[in-house]
């Protein structure tokens, strides 16, 4: 992570192209805010260290993965007993201390695990599998399969083994296959050795995005196993049955998928806070703070997937891929709702050559709120229960426990509020806090189909902005059914979707008018206050 985080010492030209960070920018705040503020100015900006790994967008994600990093010393190494520890034991997510007895073996199967179950079930031969947009593939050098989403991997080995052969066929001439285009088919590439990671894709999608989306994939491989053991299983043995290792992260990978195609923080690379009075915020960070122990590193409320505090140890800084890596990792396994979780878990953007151990629970049972506690000691889970413990009853004596409820029931906000008929829709990315806000979709886009046709948009305009050799600035799209504005800043992204009779001036008079909204609004949707332990 050494190319994320920055030291007080560096130059506003930073080698990787990412903005200096807040402590170089001044602290007045502006009152009035305009298109072209600079970071650390526009709403919903951290008012005094920056919460996360500084970052501004995807470019950071597709960044290789070092072996060793600032916070090498930080991480357990990985050791080979743990082997034994993943195999077969993913799904659950917990080790024995954790585990929710014996209520956790009769809970029904939840409507997401029976979906995962349907889809590798598919006959790949039929219809149904091949209409499907997107099929992402996982295969290792020797062309052996690791993961699909659809259909079972055998079904699927002469097929990937095609893929490695078009991979070795173009690299016997010193070079490297990165897409296919072809009969509206995008087949994209990612050589992550000892992987290769394929997508075949219908969406539409650039091929930037679907890169970002396998090194999603890529990563939550690597969050389960490590880096370092992942080289060295196929050092030893070239033909590996990576599965082995993986089995039962099926639902994990696929919750990952489903989160990729629906929400806008993994495409912005940003988290979505749990919109709260400042000062019940203020009280539950607090709190968490003081439930701290001697090995703690971060300390992660969520709501769902919407952030509530985050404490982090002082000088570390926790990136928002291995965020939403934790959070995809919480939501997938129902064992942690039937009680304390404890499980060994690789943050490979933080450090990817060994092992944290995170202590997942919910605060109750019929709760939304998640509680994730990570550590660097193996034997810590006795003490980060009575640190859960602790901060549940610092909540409770301070009355907040059951503001933080009534919170759940309204997680989100009508665009109403902002004022703006024509506007029917917006996502607003605060660069410097690393946080992102959006409203409820409104009626047009209450279906399934009709939300990922409306993501699908966003992406379109975010893939215009980040365009690999050609950025734009500012994009506005007209379609029969609403129109679209996409504005990247050094300060913020902002994409609005409008009524297809707004105007192209009105979306533009409507970005300053948002903005003040926004700036008025900045302490019950951002967590404008970084604490530290």
């Amino acid at each position: 992570m050494a190319a994320d985080v920055h030291s007080k010492g560096v130059t506003w030209d930073t080698p990787n192209g990412n903005l200096a960070p807040v402590e170089h920018l001044p602290n007045s705040r502006s009152e009035s805010p305009t298109p072209g503020l600079v970071e650390g100015t526009e709403p919903g900006a951290s008012q005094e260290r920056a919460m996360f790994a500084h970052t501004q967008s995807f470019e950071d994600l597709t960044a290789d993965v070092e072996l060793t990093g600032s916070h090498h010393s930080e991480v357990e190494e990985v050791e080979e007993e743990q082997q034994g520890g993943l195999e077969g034991g993913v799904e659950g997510g917990v080790e024995g201390e954790g585990g929710g007895g014996e209520d956790a073996a009769v809970v029904e199967p939840k409507p997401e695990v029976q979906a995962v179950v349907r889809e590798k079930e598919e006959d790949v031969t039929s219809e149904t599998w091949r209409s499907h947009k997107k099929h992402v593939f996982v295969l290792s050098e020797a062309g052996k399969p690791i993961y699909t989403r659809y259909g079972s991997e055998e079904a699927l080995s002469s097929t990937m083994g095609v893929m490695m052969a078009l991979v070795s066929f173009v690299e016997a001439d010193k070079n490297v296959i990165l897409s296919i285009h072809a009969d509206g088919f995008r087949v994209v590439f990612l050589r992550k050795s000892p992987l290769v990671l394929v997508c075949v894709s219908r969406s539409g999608q650039s091929d930037g995005e679907l890169w970002r989306e396998l090194h999603y994939v890529y990563y939550q491989i690597l969050s389960l196993l490590t880096l370092p053991q992942l080289q060295r299983v196929f050092q030893q043995r070239q033909s590996f049955d990576l599965r082995r290792l993986l089995s039962g992260s099926e639902r994990v990978t696929a919750g990952l998928l489903r989160l990729l195609e629906m929400d806008a923080g993994l495409m912005l690379n940003a988290t979505m806070s749990l919109p709260l009075c400042s000062t019940t915020r203020n009280v539950v960070c607090t709190s968490l703070q003081a439930a701290s122990s001697k090995n703690l590193v971060f300390s992660v409320l969520l709501a769902g997937s919407r952030l509530v505090a985050l404490i982090r140890k002082k000088e570390q800084h926790l990136h928002h891929t291995d965020l939403h890596l934790l959070s995809n990792l919480a939501a997938s396994s129902s064992s942690f709702r039937q009680g304390e979780g404890w499980t060994p878990v690789c943050l490979p953007k933080f450090n990817a050559s060994g092992f944290f151990h995170a202590h997942i629970s919910y605060l109750e049972q019929a709760s939304d709120l998640c509680l994730i506690l990570v550590s660097t000691d193996r034997e810590d889970f006795f003490n980060l229960s009575d640190c859960k413990q602790r901060f549940l009853d610092r909540l409770k004596k301070r009355n907040v426990y059951q503001a933080l409820q009534e919170a759940l029931h309204t997680p989100t906000y009508p665009v109403s509020q902002v004022g703006i008929p024509e506007l029917w829709h917006f996502v607003y990315k605060s660069k410097s806090s690393g946080l992102y806000t959006s409203p409820e979709l409104p009626v047009p886009y209450r279906t399934e189909e009709e939300q990922e046709r409306l993501m699908e948009l966003y992406r379109y305009l975010h893939s215009r902005l980040h365009h690999p050799t050609r950025p734009l600035r500012s994009i506005y799209r007209c379609t029969n059914t609403e129109n679209l504005l996409g504005w990247s800043t050094s300060g913020f992204e902002l994409y609005l979707c409008f009524s297809p009779l707004a105007t192209k001036a009105l979306a533009m008079s409507a970005v300053t008018k948002l903005l003040k909204w926004i700036r008025k609004e900045e302490d019950r949707l951002f967590i404008l206050n970084s604490l530290t332990y």
